[in-house]
This record gives C-alpha cells, sequence and structure tokens, in this order.
C-alpha cells in the first residue's frame, strides 16, 4: 500500500481527508514566474502544512496560480485548512519580499476564493498526477485522467 493510500487513525475512525486545493494571487498576477519566488512559496507552503499537521502530497507553484493535494487532519476542516495555508503563506512571503507590499496595498497576496475537490484513493492518483503535471505545456483537463466508467467527470 502506497503512504499516500493508508487510512489514518483516530479514536474510533478511521479515513482519509485528501482535498485538491487550488488558489490565485489577487489580480492573476504572474508572481511565481521567477524560479527563485517559485521555490521560496514551495518552501513557505511545505513549512505551514507541517507546522499545523497537514501533509502535502503533491503540491505545484505556477506563474499564477497554486495546486496542492494535502491530507488534513480529521478535526481540521477544508476552510481552516486554506486559511492557514492562504494566510501564513503569504504572510511569510511578504517577510521574504517586503517590496511586494507595494504590489498588493492591503496587505492580501491571495484573492479571497478557492477551488477544492475531495480526492479519495481512486481519484488520488489521477489527482496528483493532474497537479504533477502543472508546468506541461500539453496538459490535459483533468477530466482527460478519469479512466472509470460511472464516475462523472468535469
Amino acid at each position: 500500500m502506497k503512504a499516500a493510500q493508508v487510512l489514518n487513525s483516530v479514536a474510533h475512525a478511521k479515513g482519509q481527508w485528501a482535498y485538491h486545493i487550488e488558489w490565485i494571487p489577487k489580480y492573476r498576477r504572474n508572481v511565481f514566474r521567477k524560479e527563485r519566488n517559485k521555490r521560496d512559496m514551495e518552501g513557505i507552503l511545505l513549512n505551514v502544512a507541517a507546522a499545523h499537521g497537514m501533509h502535502v502530497l503533491e503540491l505545484a507553484v505556477q506563474p499564477d496560480h497554486v495546486h496542492v493535494v494535502v491530507e488534513v487532519p480529521p478535526a481540521m476542516s477544508l476552510a481552516r485548512a486554506a486559511q492557514l495555508l492562504k494566510g501564513r503563506s503569504s504572510y511569510e512571503y511578504f517577510r521574504l519580499n517586503p517590496n511586494l507590499r507595494l504590489m498588493y496595498r492591503k496587505g492580501h497576496l491571495w484573492t479571497p476564493g478557492k477551488f477544492y475537490r475531495t480526492v479519495g484513493d481512486v481519484g488520488l492518483n489521477h489527482m496528483r498526477a493532474y497537479v504533477r503535471n502543472q508546468g506541461d505545456a500539453f496538459q490535459r483537463t483533468l477530466a482527460d485522467f478519469s479512466h472509470t466508467k460511472g464516475i462523472p467527470t468535469l
């Protein structure tokens, strides 16, 4: 069994709480087009997730958006996980790059919205491949990764 497919155990419960979350910088600016900025944000997101008990399965920081497939503790809601990832990463990124505050005057790096989807064992490998291949110029849509009959596609 792969590490990502191991079920988590808590008092009287067993399960997997994995989500694919995607969000964008305010004004859809290409703030992560430089490799250094991209690496900085990847490191920040990994540190934030680890500090709050989340396990990042896949991470793709694109020039104008971020994809993350993450397992969260059972007591943590999706909204709280996204709040922690977006809020703390914004704070840490502004500390590393104080001049960015000139572009984002109110101190908000990210838009308030997000895309999210729950991910189970069947969809986990497809979702991880989708996120892993985000930098590929020939990337297909998420629907192209769904090979199971009877599962609605996007």
